[in-house]
């Protein structure tokens, strides 16, 4: 697993190369052919946002994407795993995880409840569904005792699988079930501890607006909120209603009182900052605004702040890029990639555009940035 436990030797030699190749052409993209400390770190003001608000997001796609290779082995380019996904809603984990793999991930799992799981698994073979989470309508007649052991055993059959992923998706068609939220509190918390990133979304965010105390201080989580979703965090955190007059400032403030935690606030312009910083990704998507666009974001995050730290692992001599917060690097190219895949997508179904359509054009639009080699 390269993210967690670094790269085994056959990745090591391979990735040195490549890595260096992509960092060193986002470089010159930026500041020219130089390669002194002082324009390196010029490069990465500038993707960074401290000389321009937009970020480059074409070019951080360019340089945290990996090549295809054939000497690469089965779960090198990602392990995703989607936790979300209950009776009523059984698209978003599915959005996500699928995403996930369209882009570039080797495997994708989803962790539900049992009425979810058949469901999903029917959408796509290529998704590994595991149905071990429970609503509280399930255990009615359990005492409190018997709800701790369901509780134990839901974390325990999780933390079989924990030290696989590189990147958790938390929310995607989660619900709201008090039960249920308690058990995925309990597996965020052991993927803290085990230094596993996390992308929030959906009613992950509700969760953690209610128990901001989850991210709180996690460099390597991730909080996509809507409208909605961000207004509720503002108000929940910074105790005021938001101030569309000091939008950067406001979100500067929020993410710093989170403890650095990434937040990609959406909107016509997505906003990134880690606390440090305020980026946007722009880029004109589709006036098409179809449910599910936010699952396509979760699961693509996931898979760019995966590469994004899979760069900076391998190039730790390399600083320039590794310098720059992987869940900032994820978030632009996130972003960019489904906005240009929404773009994609409209100019073919124009009004009858649906997320699947969307879905369907990550890898065309991946490809026309940063072609396979």
């Amino acid at each position: 697993m390269f993210v967690k436990h670094g790269m085994n030797s056959g990745f090591s030699s391979l990735a040195s190369s490549a890595v260096l190749r992509r960092q060193q052409f986002l470089i010159r993209s930026l500041k020219g052919y130089s390669v002194s400390d002082k324009i390196r770190m010029e490069a990465v003001k500038c993707l960074s946002g401290g000389a321009s608000l937009e970020a480059n997001a074409e070019s951080v796609l360019r340089a945290i994407t990996p090549s295809l290779d054939p000497t690469r082995h089965k779960g090198q380019a990602g392990k995703i795993a989607v936790v979300g996904g209950c009776r009523e809603y059984t698209g978003a984990p599915y959005f996500a995880a699928i995403s996930a793999l369209k882009i570039g991930a080797d495997l994708s799992h989803v962790f539900c409840t049992e009425g979810a799981a058949t469901v999903i698994k029917s959408y796509s073979p290529e998704l590994i569904v595991h149905p071990i989470l429970e609503e509280s309508y399930n255990i009615s007649g359990v005492n409190d005792e018997g709800k701790r052991d369901i509780s134990k055993k839901i974390l325990s059959e999780f933390d079989k699988w924990m030290e696989r992923f590189d990147c958790l998706v938390v929310g995607p068609g989660l619900g709201r079930d008090p039960f249920l939220l308690e058990c995925v509190s309990q597996i965020m918390t052991r993927a803290r501890q085990s230094n596993v990133p996390i992308v929030v979304d959906g009613d992950g965010l509700f969760l953690v607006t209610n128990s901001i105390e989850l991210v709180s201080g996690y460099r390597l989580a991730v909080l996509t909120p809507n409208v909605i979703e961000y207004k509720r965090l503002v108000q929940k955190v910074l105790g005021c209603d938001v101030n569309d007059q000091n939008t950067h400032g406001e979100l500067l403030s929020l993410s710093k009182q989170i403890g650095g935690v990434t937040i990609l606030r959406k909107g016509k312009s997505d906003l990134i900052s880690d606390g440090e910083k305020v980026q946007s990704v722009s880029i004109y998507g589709s006036p098409r605004r179809c449910g599910g666009q936010g699952d396509i974001l979760s699961g693509s995050v996931a898979v760019f702040l995966s590469w994004a730290r899979q760069c900076n692992l391998a190039a730790e001599r390399e600083s320039t890029i590794s310098r720059t917060n992987p869940t900032v690097l994820g978030c632009i190219a996130g972003s960019a990639l489904l906005r240009k895949a929404a773009a994609l997508a409209f100019e073919h179904k124009k009004r009858s555009t649906l997320t699947t359509d969307i879905i369907e054009h990550l890898g065309q639009s991946l490809e026309a940035i940063s072609p396979v080699s």
